[in-house]
């Protein structure tokens, strides 16, 4: 680890040259070797001085737009987790620009064959700092997940230079579209520099989401051709309208992969430090990520590459946070997963980080990697059980009121454990891993022909129902059928207490033809297409924001126990008995909610009225002594029945 008084690592512009500097305990010898401003001619190769585990040079004449990379030598022997190879150039982890995308080659995978022509360069940099400001989001609002190339790439009205980047999602058209949902914050899927998994090329394929990465600081020059000043751009023009942005990064595995993999970077400069290996068998990887290779997070040397890329992106661009993927890994030490881990304690205590949004995917594949509930405050958590239960509810199973109830409070069973008073939950019902929402209702069965692995990827059991048949269909009442299960789905979701999240598209009805792995279809499966996008369930999503935004229930992230806070009726209104909880076939449920309503500047009730059933049903409201009740979404008078496959919103007045 790099002791004070050591440079830092990476290339570090000063008005003595350039200083490069790299990590590694167990290489014999790094060279730094500079490129041409093509990146494809290698100028020089040099050693660089070795002053215990650091490796550093100075380059008076290696200025900002220099390429370079690094080769690093000593024993070759896999077996035994040593993987130096001086054939193969190595890009620095500490990179914050490349000079290309990275492209699968066998090459990368043999020993003793030269890369250097396949791999992108580090391009010396000197980056703008800016001041950060406090992040925009705030627990309770809305999260909206996007994929950034297959957002816009397929949009009309956006230049056609900037479809597919960054820079897009800063085009008036989309900031007019975020607000009319009334997003609190994006959530960009990978935006670094990712590598396609070796069996994609030979069936044609390409990963298109970005959980793939290599050099954690560097964007990929596909999404973001500008840099990180394109990003920082993009980020002051949504703050200007009200959205934050938050950056999904990837810590727990890289695209090296497995023993089979690429040696790229991380496992040529020093494999035994940066990944996890089997207790006394230093040739095996773990694998609790499902993608070959573990990240050691706990490593010092890694801790601080994990906070200096937290921290890169707030001083350079400004971001609100961070969406951590299988987060699980990043508490994990060779003994399991733990809650007071020193990563999760390093965030919290820094002076730039610690007020910023961190939202952990609560799981890996490893030993007691399921840990929802179990990450520290200020962490919210993707909750998955949330998402099951509303699908189950819907789905029509028996026995699922009860689940359908704990998770529109907040999820108290997964989150009170700690003694917490409130919710940390992240509730969604589809995210990019998965099923769409239009999908949910479609087809009963995954459909992942596409992906070339005869539908073996992928989960199994999604919690869906096709409302009559499988897929595509002409048949009217059965597309009408499915257009109220995904408002009914999005109405349950808006209903939900904690911050809530939809991902690009689901507002409009987009379908992946029931792929439920889609991560490498760059194309028009997973690509929007706006021309197609169901307007009537647009307009309802945006109708449930502001309902949202306009009571103060919604804010709040207090567990709804049942002490003046929520009353939980049966829909000819009266209260719900131990008797209907237990019943298994219980249809409907009544949620009362205590809340000041910002229009009419008061305190009030909000009924919220689910009705699963495939029929209307008589609903009987609470008395209301001095008011009466009205509905909140639609200007007819309160019905004395609610529509089958619905959630109704209703508001006392005074």
């Amino acid at each position: 680890m790099p002791t004070t008084g050591n440079p830092p690592l990476g290339a570090t512009v000063t008005p003595e040259g350039t200083v490069f500097s790299v990590w590694s305990r167990n290489a014999a010898r790094i060279d730094l070797c500079l490129f041409d401003k093509t990146g494809s001619k290698q100028l020089r190769q040099l050693p660089m001085a070795r002053k215990g585990d650091l490796h550093s040079l100075t380059i008076t004449d290696a200025a900002k737009g220099t390429r370079y990379g690094f080769r690093a030598d000593g024993v070759y022997s896999p077996d035994h987790g040593l993987w130096f190879d001086p054939s193969k150039l190595l890009v620095d982890p500490y990179a914050v620009e490349l000079d290309r995308p990275f492209q699968h080659d066998p090459r990368l995978m043999i020993f003793g064959e030269d890369t250097a022509d396949l791999v992108p360069k580090a391009i010396v940099t000197e980056a703008k700092i800016v001041k950060p400001k406090a992040p925009l989001f705030r627990a309770g609002g809305l999260i909206y997940e996007i994929a950034v190339k297959p957002f816009t790439i397929l949009h009309p009205d956006i230049p056609e230079a900037k479809r597919g980047t960054v820079a897009a999602l800063a085009e008036p058209v989309i900031i007019e579209h975020l607000k009319r949902l009334g997003v609190s914050a994006i959530e960009l899927m990978p935006i670094v520099a990712w590598i396609d998994e070796r069996h994609l090329p030979p069936l044609g394929l390409r990963n298109g989401w970005g959980y793939n990465p290599i050099a954690p600081m560097a964007l990929d020059p596909r999404l973001v051709p500008g840099g990180i000043k394109e990003l920082r751009k993009t980020v002051e023009a949504l703050r200007k309208a009200g959205i934050g942005v938050i950056l999904d990064l990837v810590f727990n595995h890289s695209g090296e992969s497995d023993r089979f993999g690429t040696t790229l970077s991380m496992r040529g400069l020093d494999n035994l430090t940066y990944y996890r290996h089997v207790t006394d068998r230093p040739g095996e990887l773990i694998n609790d990520t499902g993608c070959g290779n573990t990240i050691a997070c706990d490593h010092p040397v890694v801790e601080a590459l994990i906070l200096d890329s937290l921290r890169h992106f707030v001083h350079t661009a400004g971001v609100d946070g961070f969406r951590f993927d299988l987060a699980s890994i990043l508490g994990r030490d060779m003994g399991g997963f733990h809650r007071e881990a020193r990563l999760f304690q390093a965030i919290s205590a820094d002076p730039l980080l610690g007020d910023r949004v961190l939202i952990a995917e609560p799981w890996d594949i490893g030993p007691g990697g399921y840990q929802l509930g179990n990450f520290p405050s200020p962490f919210l958590e993707w909750n998955d059980r949330a998402r099951d239960d509303i699908r189950i509810y819907w789905r029509g199973d028996r026995h699922a009121i009860g689940a359908l109830a704990t998770a529109l409070a907040g999820s108290s069973s997964s989150f009170s454990r700690w003694g917490e008073s409130g919710t940390r939950t992240v509730n969604f019902i589809a995210a990019h891993d998965g099923f769409t929402l239009a999908d949910i209702v479609s087809y009963a069965g995954k459909h992942n022909e596409a992906n070339g692995e005869e539908n073996r990827d992928g989960h199994n059991e999604n919690h869906s129902w096709n409302n009559g048949a499988e897929g595509a269909t002409g048949d009217p009442e059965i597309l009408t059928a499915r257009r109220h299960d995904v408002m009914a789905l999005i109405g349950t979701l808006f209903s939900s207490r904690g911050t809530i999240m939809l991902t690009a598209g689901d507002e409009g009805g987009r379908s992946q033809n029931g792929n439920n792995n889609a991560y490498c279809q760059d194309n028009a499966i997973t690509w929007l297409d706006w021309t197609a996008m169901d307007d009537d369930i647009v307009a309802h999503t945006a109708a449930l924001s502001v309902m949202r935004g306009r009571f103060s229930v919604f804010d709040e992230t207090a567990f709804l126990t049942g002490n003046g806070d929520v009353d939980w009726r049966r829909l000819d209104g009266q209260p719900m008995a131990v008797g209907d909880w237990e019943h298994p076939a219980t249809d409907n449920l009544m949620m009362v909610l205590a809340t000041h309503d910002r229009m009419q500047k008061r305190a009030t009730r909000l009924a919220v009225v689910i009705n699963r059933s495939h029929a209307p049903h008589p609903v009987r409201l609470p008395d209301s002594i001095d008011g009466k009740w009205q509905n909140v979404l639609a200007r007819p008078a309160v019905p004395d029945h609610v529509a089958p496959r619905s959630v109704t919103f209703l508001v006392e007045v005074f």
